[in-house]
């Protein structure tokens, strides 16, 4: 079964319940044994395992993993190094670029910003292989991730939650925005970005209010 890092056990004390996160553990390992689940055991939790709650300085919400073979690796947006970027992977790296001045990366691969205090969390952190949204609103990761975004709102502060798309700000309500500063734009999909996330200028904003390093190599 996958393992939530202790600290994050610790700090969502309180705000998570256990037992259903249990559950929906179970359901996942279940339907693994019926077919292949992304990303693969003992990724599940990444983000967190990367991200410890005392580091978090910005959050990214997604909505579930990749569910193409080799692209889910346990952070929202991101994909192995050497594996071709995704659509809305490719239009986050032209912001990026054209926000911070840099090269547009040449690796999909996320985890530095991870290491920076960036939680890449997906609110679904599991789906079925070709089959998108195949576990929201089934194996119950909601209620878990949401409790990660009261936890952090309530016990942290000074946080940038960077929300693209309706998905991502429908979570809007569950932060302070007295404590914290919360970004919010048009998703980067090739159906949206145009719409409102090219221009939106989230990294230097975010790292103004928070110091971030968005530094890719």
């Amino acid at each position: 079964m996958e393992q939530l890092p202790g600290d994050w056990k610790n700090f969502l004390d309180g705000y998570t319940d256990w037992e259903k996160l249990s559950s929906t553990l179970q359901k996942v390992e279940e339907r693994r044994l019926s077919g292949e689940v992304y990303p693969p055991p003992g990724s599940v939790f990444k983000a967190f395992a990367l991200t410890s709650p005392g580091e978090v300085r910005a959050v990214i919400i997604g909505q579930d993993p990749y569910h193409k073979p080799g692209q889910a690796q346990g952070l929202a947006f991101s994909v192995p190094a050497g594996v071709k970027h995704p659509p809305s992977l490719r239009n986050i790296f032209k912001e990026y670029a054209s926000d911070t001045g840099e090269a547009i990366p040449v690796s999909g691969d996320l985890t530095s910003w991870a290491r920076s205090g960036v939680l890449l969390m997906n609110a679904v952190l599991t789906v079925d292989a070709g089959k998108a949204a195949s576990h929201a609103k089934k194996a119950g990761w909601e209620d878990f991730s949401d409790s990660v975004i009261k936890a952090l709102s309530a016990r942290k502060s000074g946080i940038v939650f960077i929300l693209w798309g309706n998905f991502a700000a429908s979570k809007r309500p569950l932060i302070d925005e007295n404590r914290h500063l919360c970004l919010v734009s048009a998703h980067p999909s090739p159906l949206s970005a145009r719409r409102g996330f090219f221009g939106s200028r989230p990294f230097s904003r975010a790292a103004a209010f928070a110091q971030i390093n968005w530094k890719l190599e």
